[in-house]
């Protein structure tokens, strides 16, 4: 008879079976029970209609997964079975993972697009605006490229008043993504005395998914996201998106239209100039005009408020008073001498001596002089000279003659 197996001796004769017929197999199923735990580790569960089994991806493979694993996604594994002798478990021992159906980068997209997008990064609101007129232009690409020759170019024909100031970077494979983060910082710390004059160029020339990967890395939208100078992502083609380009402040179809939508156009600003230095003589020349003529204004009122004009004109009103006085003074003698002359007159007429030519008295009604004409029938009147009056009645009155 033989003797008895341990359980660890079993668990260890089903563990080699297991490495050595099952050592490279790929298994199909949705994923469950996902964990990932703080060593690094993911442990979940890949399941069918019918049946589940354990997984395990270990941290040195996990780090280089392009996507994030969560529950319900369907995923195609590359790895070995083997058997957890502790516990007697088997379990697939993942080495590579990729989604079903979808490309594992298309994938890896999508997920962190949408993480992002969650986080805010994309927000209108949050980005800044490029300096109208920049000083510093720095650029985070690659030395050996295209792209920075014809930035250069473009730059020194355009608006060569800037200066460009180049980090050679990685721009594609593992590293890449080190090296740009690495950059964006130190361009941060450069630029953190003239923000308002300076911004950033980040990106390379065209090439496939794989190629411009960098720029969808999660690390190079963080450091670009959390950077203090306005950032440009210049990656690709027109047709190319990285989310680099979503997360910057102003996303370029290319790295040399990068340089012409952030710079004036020098030939522009020197007409602009011309243009403001013939508003400026135009303007000088009118408010020259109009302070001209303020002086002359100011020169006249000056002029006619001036003690000279004061005392001239002061001198004409008192010798218009004089004359104006003498006037009515020669008026004023003119009417006393003529009420003078009228009662002169009428004293002569009235004098008690021409009362006395014979035939002549005086007629009087209630002590006032009245003339015959004056008189009425039957009226009291008195009749007087010089030396007589009489108290008489009018009897008749007659007119005769004419």
């Amino acid at each position: 008879m033989n003797s008895p197996l341990s359980v660890s001796e079993l668990n260890e004769q089903i563990k080699g079976i297991l490495d050595t017929t099952f050592s490279s197999i790929y298994v199909e199923g949705e994923i469950s029970n996902l964990t990932y735990h703080n060593s690094g580790h993911i442990y979940f569960s890949v399941k069918d209609k019918k049946s589940t089994i354990s997984c395990v991806m270990f941290k040195g493979n996990a780090q280089y997964l392009k996507f994030r694993l969560e529950v319900g996604t369907k995923i195609v594994i590359s790895g070995n079975l083997t058997v957890y002798t502790p516990r007697g478990n088997y379990q697939l021992l993942c080495q590579k993972i990729e989604p079903s159906g979808v490309g594992v980068l298309a994938l890896a997209y999508e997920q962190l697009k949408t993480k992002l997008q969650i986080k805010g990064y994309f927000d209108k609101s949050k980005k800044k605006i490029l300096p109208r007129y920049p000083k510093t232009i720095y650029i985070i690409t690659s030395n050996t490229g295209a792209a920075i020759e014809d930035m250069k170019k473009i730059l020194f024909s355009r608006y060569p008043l800037a200066q460009m100031i180049l980090l050679p970077s990685l721009v594609q494979g593992e590293n890449a993504k080190e090296d740009i983060v690495a950059n964006i910082k130190k361009v941060d710390l450069l630029a953190s005395d003239c923000l308002e004059s300076s911004f950033l160029i980040v990106g390379r020339g065209g090439g496939s998914i794989e190629d411009l990967w960098a720029f969808n890395e999660e690390i190079v939208c963080d450091a670009i996201y959390e950077a203090q100078i306005p950032i440009i992502s210049a990656v690709g083609h027109e047709n190319d998106f990285v989310i680099s380009d979503f997360v910057a402040d102003v996303r370029a179809s290319t790295p040399s239209n990068a340089i012409e939508i952030s710079t004036p156009n020098i030939n522009e600003l020197r007409q602009y100039v011309d243009s403001l230095i013939d508003d400026f003589n135009h303007k000088y020349k009118t408010i020259l005009t109009q302070k001209e003529q303020e002086f002359r204004h100011l020169k006249n009122s000056f002029e006619q408020q001036s003690f000279e004009k004061r005392f001239a004109f002061i001198d004409s009103k008192i010798l218009n008073l004089q004359q104006q006085f003498k006037n009515t003074m020669n008026q004023i003698l003119k009417t006393k001498s003529d009420n003078l002359t009228f009662l002169k007159v009428n004293y002569k007429l009235n004098h008690p001596t021409n009362k006395d030519k014979k035939g002549f008295v005086q007629l009087s009604s209630q002590n006032k002089i009245i003339s015959i004409e004056q008189i009425e029938e039957n009226e009291i009147i008195t009749i007087q000279n010089s030396k007589i009056s009489a108290s008489c009645k009018v009897i008749k009155k007659m007119i005769i003659g004419l």
